[in-house]
């Protein structure tokens, strides 16, 4: 998934004639801290919640405003890893997406990035998830695809977490069942160290329930 692809319809940009009450009143209403500035078709800036009140003026137009970000953005052709590598990063809410030519094409929110994310774990699927932990060498995808497959169930998404510091990977498989006992038992057989597993329905509706919560957060 590429980065023009992902672009939140309804985000309006901003001139630098609009005053710091507009943007904030507009990022209020759509729930982020951060807004393009554009100029015929020209990003100038980023304008954060933070840089309106350092001012101590909201009617002052945006021309006026110290901008803490000058100019993050993402090419369209970036991939989504880019763009959440940039996110995390500068603690943005939205992103921007120029084309080649560098003209603004629109911007990316972080709640359309997590929802992105959410449905291409298959969360909304059901199934059970297992956590493997290995070393960043023993680590083969090939191998534990066949060990899922061999029990006649399917790799629905497979999500890498490394440990800073560490060599040490955290596997996170999501299957499509939920009775994984003759998986793990495989995976014990091969030598995998199984950190965790959650194959009930209950537990899968956990993870929903903590993934609605965050949503919720970005909603303040």
């Amino acid at each position: 998934m590429i980065a023009r692809h992902l672009i939140t319809q309804g985000i309006i940009s901003l001139k630098t004639s609009n005053t710091g009450e507009e943007a904030l009143n507009l990022m209020e209403e759509l729930k982020i801290s951060h807004l393009p500035i554009v100029n015929n078709e020209n990003l100038l800036g980023l304008i954060a919640e933070q840089d309106i009140y350092d001012l101590n003026n909201i009617k002052q137009p945006l021309g006026n405003y110290e901008l803490s970000l000058k100019h993050p953005f993402v090419n369209e052709h970036q991939h989504l890893y880019d763009v959440l590598k940039l996110v995390s990063d500068l603690k943005l809410t939205l992103i921007p997406v120029l084309d080649d030519n560098e003209k603004y094409l629109g911007s990316i929110t972080l709640r359309d990035l997590v929802n992105y994310i959410a449905n291409s774990f298959s969360l909304e699927n059901p199934g059970g998830i297992i956590v493997l932990e290995m070393s960043e060498n023993d680590y083969n995808l090939t191998e534990i695809a066949q060990i899922v497959q061999s029990n006649d169930a399917k790799v629905l998404s497979v999500f890498l977490a490394s440990h800073s510091n560490s060599t040490r990977l955290e596997v996170v498989i999501k299957l499509n069942k939920t009775d994984m006992g003759a998986v793990l038992q495989t995976f014990d057989r091969y030598g995998y160290y199984v950190k965790a597993s959650f194959g009930e329905d209950e537990d899968r509706e956990s993870v929903k329930e903590n993934y609605d919560s965050f949503m919720n957060y970005l909603n303040i």
